[in-house]
């Protein structure tokens, strides 16, 4: 796998050369190495032991529902009352983040109504929160500590 632009961490690898595996911390077990995977895992290292996010309130691969579509978001970091924060996006490091990512990312947040959307190739990061009293959104210059986030308001909700 390629260096990402995200700090290294103590990777724990298994499987074999045809079916490599790596420990996912939040998940407690072993997944498929993919390349998107391979991004996911670094981000979530980098959140926890960088940026001082509980690995308590991370989760990865959070099932979401619209209509008859099943969705996933890769990972969603929840408040200690288990409502939702912030999302993550992942793509593998040779995919471009363009608006079709954020599109998809939108999709996830008209559900869980988060205060902050995160877009990552591995490569390149993008963060932005929300402004719903406004309509808006603004894009941060760098990932926001866990401090910062839990003492961020949260989000009003929506009117229906």
């Amino acid at each position: 796998m390629i260096q990402l632009n995200l700090p290294p961490y103590a990777i724990k690898l298994a499987g074999n050369k045809e079916k490599p595996t790596i420990f996912d911390i939040l998940r407690r077990k072993y997944v498929a190495l993919t390349p998107e995977e391979w991004v996911r895992q670094h981000f979530v290292h980098f959140l926890v032991e960088h940026k001082g996010y509980p690995a308590t309130l991370l989760a990865n691969e959070v099932k979401l529902q619209v209509g008859d579509k099943q969705l996933r978001a890769d990972t969603v970091l929840y408040d200690t009352s288990l409502q939702p924060r912030m999302i993550m996006e992942y793509k593998a490091p040779n995919i471009a983040i363009k608006q079709q990512v954020f599109n998809q990312i939108t999709v996830y947040n008209m559900l869980l109504h988060v205060d902050y959307l995160v877009v990552s190739n591995g490569m390149e990061h993008f963060c932005c929160r929300m402004d719903y009293e406004h309509n808006t959104y603004t894009f941060l210059d760098d990932i926001p500590t866990y401090e910062s986030v839990s003492n961020a308001t949260p989000p009003a909700s929506q009117e229906v």
